[in-house]
């Protein structure tokens, strides 16, 4: 049994090496975690024993294959629980991570089971990202961001890179949501904004924006 928190260094390292594969550094994951470089090397320490990192001075610190295996368990029943609370308790997208972060931490596999197959064995989370199945392999998708896309250019909104509130409701805001077709009309050179159609409707967006909504071609 690992510690809430060993579990959250355990999500957050796994984060960071689609980043920077050769090794999280200390500051990087102190980043991430929002605490002192000190705290992070005293917890390096404590998940080094536990055979859970590996550490190299000076090229940072990756997952050891039980490492990595817990994380990809937290992620699998954040992301479930998301779910659940979006499609079964009508939450709102941008209202369901830091619950989920509660919830991740629930020890029974048995229940993560019953969970999975109650919800129908979904690929994906409200947000787009993938839900890891009971061994622990994610689905790929076929996705790119919209910001790569050229004008006369669409897809489907298939998720989002951004998952903070700030942002989800801003898509609310504006009728963006998954599965919708995006259309770009025009992308300006100089800013990288574009306008888009989305549902008949024009709007322009900021390359901001562009830059953390994935789509689809379709």
């Amino acid at each position: 049994m690992f510690s809430f928190s060993e579990e959250n260094y355990l999500k957050a390292i796994f984060h960071l090496e689609r980043k920077y594969q050769a090794g999280v550094s200390t500051n990087a994951l102190a980043e991430e975690m929002e605490t002192k470089a000190s705290s992070v090397t005293d917890m390096i320490k404590k998940l080094s024993e536990k055979e859970l990192v590996i550490y190299k001075k000076y090229q940072g610190v990756k997952l050891s294959e039980l490492g990595g295996k817990t994380a990809i368990q937290v992620i699998r029943k954040h992301r479930l629980w998301e779910y659940f609370l979006v499609e079964k308790l009508n939450f709102n997208w941008d209202e369901v991570h830091d619950i989920a972060e509660q919830l991740e931490h629930i020890k029974s596999e048995k229940l993560t089971r019953e969970l999975d197959k109650f919800l129908g064995f979904p690929k994906r989370d409200p947000h787009g990202d993938p839900i890891p199945d009971a061994e622990g392999n994610f689905s790929v998708a076929n996705k790119m961001l919209l910001s790569e896309l050229g004008k006369a250019e669409k897809g489907i909104c298939v998720g989002v890179k951004d998952s903070s509130s700030e942002f989800l409701r801003f898509l609310d805001k504006n009728n963006i949501s998954l599965g919708k077709e995006i259309k770009v009309l025009e992308k300006e050179a100089f800013d990288g904004s574009m306008l888009i159609l989305i549902e008949e409707r024009e709007l322009r967006i900021s390359q901001l924006i562009s830059n953390n909504l994935y789509i689809k071609i379709q």
